[in-house]
């Protein structure tokens, strides 16, 4: 690590936004607004951040270290139906931040780490009003980036929706906005509907860090075979240039490392989530390199001995799964019945649950990712702002006039979209 003691105390000191200086007064990490994480990547280029789901403790604890051996920035996030009011995991939107905390001032991690509520969905116009008491507390709790994610809603609606809800964000908030994550083998997105969404959202001033694309991926367990498509990514990027925003990529499980790289190296992706290979990783299952978790002959998943959880530990997991009625893409159900069971276990166990992700991210961010000592460029990014928020990347360049909510409407007619069935959108 280049950045000297001097200036990491700097960073802590003007870095930190409101809700982080007031929620941990007197701690040591640096949790940053997800504005600079995106910059550091672009500092770099051609680079790409981790936004690692902690579904559980190991994980967290596990891609903590590994981006500090890497020097490398981090984004711990968990979506909605991970962490939300109905969640899955007891991670949540209200704890995860102090989870974070406590590991990275018990680690000692100095890496810049952001702290995101991913997919925040609104299924329809009627989650709006929880949504505007919802999210404030969020951030009250931690969060220092969020991504607004209305993309299963017609593309009208979805701007209307970002446009209502950004005045319960922060300004110095990492924002990330969505056209779209799983809608099926029937369409992808387009340049049309990229274009509408931030062109309506420049209009009002709002300028986001990161834009999501329906660019043929899923989440979870990746049976399809199709994957991310780079050529689409591209050329949904290069129309979005003027407006300056970044891509996300979700659903990266189920692709392989060499297309990973190609997004990183062909695209202007600076976020890249990783969910399920993590979890799988933690509890000790066989994972390949796209990420995807083996199946034996009978459709279950391989336990590697000595590897993550106990044998009996997964013998109780796979019990639970099965009583429940369980298939595999299920088992991300475990996490919250189980995670104080795997807290309780041995230290050895736990170490090793943990080492077993840290392994795997630091190969991705070293080897993948090209996110090696961003950590020093995102730190760099913060003094050189002076501030916990470096403002916005793009200016306003579009005319309000010509987004009023029925010209929006009208606008969005014209748009030819393949929108195709009903996914899980939240994950």
């Amino acid at each position: 690590m280049t950045t000297s003691s001097s200036e990491l105390v700097k960073a802590l000191s003007v870095g930190r936004p409101p809700n982080i200086q007031q929620r941990f007064p007197n701690s040591k990490a640096l949790l940053v607004s997800g504005k600079f994480i995106d910059l550091g990547m672009i500092k770099k280029k051609n680079a790409i951040c981790m936004a690692a789901n902690g579904r559980n403790t190991f994980v967290i604890r596990g891609a903590l270290k590994a981006a500090q051996r890497a020097n490398s920035a981090l984004i711990i996030e968990i979506a909605r139906s991970e962490g939300g009011a109905n969640a899955y995991c007891a991670v949540n939107y209200w704890n995860m931040a102090r989870i974070v905390d406590a590991t990275c001032n018990e680690l000692g991690i100095t890496v810049p780490v952001a702290l995101h509520a991913d997919h925040y969905g609104i299924k329809s116009k009627d989650d709006i009003p929880d949504a505007k008491i919802e999210i404030p507390t969020m951030f009250e709790a931690g969060i220092t980036s969020i991504a607004i994610d209305a993309s299963h809603l017609p593309d009208d609606e979805n701007l209307l929706a970002n446009l209502e809800l950004k005045p319960f964000i922060p300004d110095w908030s990492g924002l990330e906005t969505e056209i779209g994550e799983i809608k099926g083998k029937l369409g992808l997105s387009t340049k049309a509907e990229a274009l509408f969404l931030i062109q309506g959202l420049n209009a009002h001033g709002i300028f986001p860090n990161w834009i999501a694309l329906n660019n043929g991926t899923v989440h979870g367990i990746e049976a399809s075979g199709q994957g991310i498509q780079v050529g689409l990514t591209q050329e949904i990027h290069e129309a979005l240039e003027a407006y300056h925003v970044s891509g996300a990529q979700h659903g990266t499980s189920g692709n392989s490392s060499k297309r990973l790289r190609e997004i990183a190296n062909r695209t202007n992706t600076t976020k890249a989530n990783v969910a399920t290979a993590l979890q799988m990783i933690s509890w000790g299952l066989e994972v390949n390199d796209d990420g995807n978790a083996a199946l034996d002959d009978k459709n279950g998943f391989i336990k590697v001995k000595d590897q993550g959880v106990t044998e009996a530990m997964w013998a109780k997991m796979v019990a639970y799964a099965k009583d429940k009625g369980w298939k595999s893409g299920d088992y991300k159900k475990l996490n919250l019945p189980f995670e104080n069971k795997l807290l309780g276990l041995p230290r050895e166990i736990r170490e090793r649950m943990e080492q077993r992700v840290e392994s795997f991210v630091y190969n991705m961010l070293v080897n993948v990712f090209n996110a090696r000592d961003t950590a020093d460029l995102t730190i760099d990014a913060i003094l050189e702002a002076n501030n916990y928020d470096p403002g916005p990347k793009a200016e306003r360049i579009e005319s309000p006039e010509e987004w009023t909510p029925e010209k929006i409407t009208r606008k969005a007619a014209l748009i030819e979209n393949n929108q195709g069935p009903e996914g899980e959108f939240d994950d």
